[in-house]
């Protein structure tokens, strides 16, 4: 398997997780609390921000209006993510989110452990 299949894996585990975290919550970007379909959405995006792809204070539960239709709706989601994690964590985010960062693997396997154990946890 190459390292694009282990990614795969990994982000449907992450992606399963935070809907599992954020279960009942609404949109993080609309607040729409009667979703039909959620998202595992991502307020930097998965593909070019790699360092926080698996960063849990950058996925937040959203629905598919929102984030697939409205590319995230970003400036609400924006409002409201700080006001769920602070400022602080925020600055933290967008700091990070600035860093390039290349997985191995192995890093990929253990995120993907990681966040099977933690689904199971809030099971």
């Amino acid at each position: 398997m190459t390292l694009q299949d282990h990614l795969k894996i990994a982000q449907v585990a992450f992606n399963a997780f935070i809907r599992a975290r954020d279960k009942g919550q609404p949109c993080i970007s609309c607040q729409n609390p009667n979703m039909k379909k959620v998202n595992a959405s991502h307020y930097f995006n998965a593909n070019n921000h790699y360092n926080v792809r698996f960063d849990e204070d950058n996925v937040h539960s959203a629905c598919e209006k929102c984030n697939q239709y409205l590319s995230g709706n970003l400036i609400p989601y924006r409002e409201a993510l700080i006001k769920k994690i602070g400022q602080e964590r925020f600055d933290e985010l967008e700091a990070k989110e600035r860093v390039t960062r290349k997985f191995t693997i192995h890093e990929v396997q253990e995120i993907t452990k990681k966040y099977k154990e933690k689904l199971k946890g809030l099971k």
